[in-house]
């Protein structure tokens, strides 16, 4: 997941990945505040990014990419 945010002058880019197998990414706007956070299986949140909501310019989800292998066998 990409976070654009307006910093002023200019903007700041900011990525959050599930860095191993079988996490995920949830995203939650409350109060004001995007939280990003990166997730286990299990629902324990292992780090959250978090920003002022009127400071996000976009959210971009990338896809996961699927492997070559066993694809034209």
């Amino acid at each position: 997941m990409e976070i654009v945010v307006d910093a002023g002058d200019t903007t700041r880019t900011y990525e959050v990945v599930a860095t191993r197998a079988g996490r995920r990414v949830d995203t939650a706007v409350r109060r004001g505040v995007v939280e990003v956070s990166e997730v286990t299986r299990n629902g324990s949140v292992v780090r959250t990014a978090r920003f002022m909501a009127n400071r996000v310019l976009a959210l971009v989800e990338q896809p996961v990419p699927r492997s070559e292998e066993g694809e034209g066998e």
